[in-house]
């Protein structure tokens, strides 16, 4: 049975996936993997490991190409709109101004990956604003998504969660890529695989 510390107004809840260690704000790139609700191929079909986007697909395409329009600070590395799913490279670059909050003279930038700091010193996650984070990020392309879906398809959600990793070197994001660029010819394989 749950600790009752897992309540909030009297109810359990599932804790954040996101790491508590983290300012997801701070420069850094991120692996992004946002779900359809029940995982259904509203964004349309692989055939001989190629994508064919439906309608819906299309605008989610467009919509997550158009981030940073949105969000100034944002650099888009590899991405994929599958059947069910978009996985996406999200980089936050804030530059030295504002550092993703964190302004310390111990950090060293590593070429927006997660940066490294000297100490043991991270970017410690805080209350603040949510309107320069990850969170925001595909809180804000999910919205744009869903309004202009739902006038095609009116049953049309998001999983109300997604999946993140922090990217912390050149090898990690390198794989990052290739499984990204490859995720259509492995469709089959995929543990999103729906068909």
């Amino acid at each position: 049975m749950p600790d009752v510390s897992d309540k909030f107004q009297q109810k359990y809840r599932i804790k954040s996936a996101r790491a508590d260690w983290w300012n997801y704000g701070a420069n850094a790139a991120y692996f992004v993997t946002i779900c359809t609700q029940n995982r259904l191929p509203y964004f349309g079909k692989v055939a001989e490991g190629l994508v064919e986007l439906s309608d819906i697909g299309k605008i989610a395409h467009k919509c997550w190409k158009e981030i940073p329009l949105h969000f100034p600070f944002v650099l888009l590395d590899e991405f994929v709109v599958m059947p069910n799913h978009i996985h996406g490279i999200v980089v936050i670059d804030k530059g030295n101004a504002e550092n993703g909050g964190c302004t310390t003279p111990n950090l060293v930038e590593t070429q927006n990956f997660a940066s490294l700091h000297r100490n043991n010193q991270l970017p410690i996650n805080k209350f603040g604003p949510q309107s320069k984070n990850l969170a925001s990020i595909i809180r804000g392309f999910k919205i744009g998504v869903t309004k202009y879906a739902r006038t095609i398809n009116p049953n049309f959600a998001w999983q109300s969660r997604y999946h993140d990793r922090i990217i912390r070197d050149q090898p990690e994001h390198e794989r990052i890529a290739s499984y990204i660029l490859n995720n259509p010819i492995n469709w089959e394989g995929d543990s999103l695989f729906a068909g």
